[in-house]
């Protein structure tokens, strides 16, 4: 049957996403049965299987190919100290302002950027407030349109909880960690000291975090709940430089290796750093709205270290049994969230063409990223014989290739579409001829072509074609 490319165009592509998300199973608003919960996403059966084999993926590339790098779950509850000490109870907000007419809360610095104007992340509240009134003819509030906005306040974004007993009023706060690296940074002793690393070395850990956003947006890439993926690499001050840059070019490969096309993919450099900073970059995507930040490049210099020290009251020094001097470890970081990337995913793989006179749509996965291997169907569902030998090698492929699903449901053709949506990539078709001559159809997702194969080699072709290119890598 003849393929013909379609172009799919940006316009209405984000749309187009978030309606295959929902329809195949990806992700889901969260608590919709009650109206919904702002800025929070449930993934659902796919979407928890892209978000493995995505997690899988960076903890293979930084944990089980390195020698210098090992893994750690911290706590999402941490000491109140851990965030006073490093900077996130006093400087981790956002620039809020709401409409006097709708009472829609906005960043402001979002709201600036729409017009060309960009506001630092550095900047007081007082002059976040100049530039938003010299601008305030030309921003629209994107709920209803008016122009009648509140003075521009600092919004704190860590998240506070209870835990324990709270009835006495002097009990301290407690927060829901902003960010994964703290857990990193106040166990790197722990760490150095169990597992007798030396420089340079790193800790890389997956987890969730939680952010009070003023306005989540773009579907999953902007919530209040998410996962990260981050690893700090504690290195000496005369080789960060160094490192960072070996660090850079790791990470692009990585993004290269999920099937991400490098047309798609762009450094930006952080033009203005904060003050313990050495340098930062972000590869940014693509995204239907445009390039955005996708995963952070970070040289932190010591600051990390330091103020922890500073707030603990030990020290977190390391000593270099070479030269017998004791330094803070300076640290460089990768830093990405695993939505995000989900997204991007998404995003790279959606593709539309002309099959049999209609438009398909599909999702164009790396055959081992994508969240379902291989599809078994008998040909015809009121067909004993075929349902009885197409669920006999549904369950051996299943011990050597997971996840694999059986489907009988509908006819050979909606099937077909189905898991074209989902991104399987082979779909394997138990026939009469199969109880004649022991070989099966195998369907590819991206060509549409089928061909015949005996059924004591399937799994062996499967395995080769699913995931031979990652073992050659």
């Amino acid at each position: 049957m003849e393929i013909k490319k379609k172009e799919t165009g940006e316009a209405g592509k984000m749309e187009k996403i978030i309606s295959l998300a929902k329809r195949r199973g990806f992700a889901y608003p969260s608590s919709e049965i009650y109206g919904g919960f702002a800025g929070v996403y449930d993934f659902g059966p796919y979407g928890v299987e892209l978000k493995n084999n995505l997690k899988a993926q960076w903890w293979g590339k930084m944990v089980y190919e390195r020698d210098d790098i090992v893994g750690l779950d911290s706590a999402i509850f941490m000491s109140p100290k851990i965030w006073e000490a490093s900077g996130h109870t006093k400087g981790f907000s956002d620039p809020l302002v709401e409409c006097k007419e709708c009472n829609a809360r906005s960043r402001a610095d979002k709201l600036l950027e729409e017009v060309g104007v960009f506001a630092d992340e550095k900047m007081s509240e007082a002059e976040i407030n100049k530039i938003f009134k010299e601008n305030k003819d030309r921003i629209k509030c994107p709920k209803c349109g008016n122009k009648n906005f509140t003075d521009v306040k600092k919004f704190n974004l860590l998240v506070k909880s209870n835990l324990g007993d709270f009835t006495n009023d002097k009990s301290e706060p407690v927060y829901l960690r902003g960010e994964t690296c703290q857990g990193i940074y106040v166990n790197y002793k722990n760490v150095l000291d169990s597992m007798r690393l030396k420089l340079p070395f790193g800790i890389a850990q997956i987890g969730k975090a939680f952010r009070n956003e003023i306005s989540p947006r773009q579907f999953i890439f902007r919530g209040r709940e998410f996962e990260q993926m981050e690893m700090q690499y504690f290195t000496d001050p005369k080789s960060e430089m160094e490192e960072y840059e070996k660090l850079r070019e790791y990470r692009w490969k990585a993004m290269l290796d999920l099937g991400i096309d490098e047309k798609n993919l762009k450094w930006k450099k952080h033009k203005n750093l904060v003050f313990y900073a050495k340098e930062a970059y972000d590869i940014e995507y693509n995204f239907p709205w445009g390039f955005d930040e996708l995963e952070g490049i970070h040289a932190r210099g010591n600051y990390d270290l330091t103020q922890h020290s500073k707030g603990c009251g030990k020290e977190l020094d390391y000593l270099d049994a070479e030269s017998g001097k004791r330094f803070i470890p300076h640290i460089i970081e990768s830093s990405g969230g695993v939505e995000r990337l989900v997204l991007a995913m998404l995003a790279e793989a959606y593709a539309e063409d002309e099959l049999g006179g209609e438009t398909r749509v599909f999702l164009k996965f790396k055959p081992s990223l994508a969240p379902v291997k291989v599809a078994v169907f008998p040909l015809l569902k009121n067909k004993p014989e075929l349902v009885k030998k197409a669920q006999e090698i549904y369950r051996e492929l299943k011990k050597e290739i997971r996840p694999i699903i059986f489907d009988d449901n509908g006819n050979i053709g909606k099937r077909y579409r189905r898991q074209d949506e989902i991104g399987t990539p082979f779909c394997v078709t138990i026939d009469f001829d199969t109880l004649e001559n022991s070989t099966v159809t195998v369907r590819d997702r991206d060509t549409g072509k089928q061909e015949r194969v005996k059924t004591d080699e399937l799994a062996s072709l499967l395995k080769h074609s699913i995931y031979g290119e990652r073992n050659k890598s």
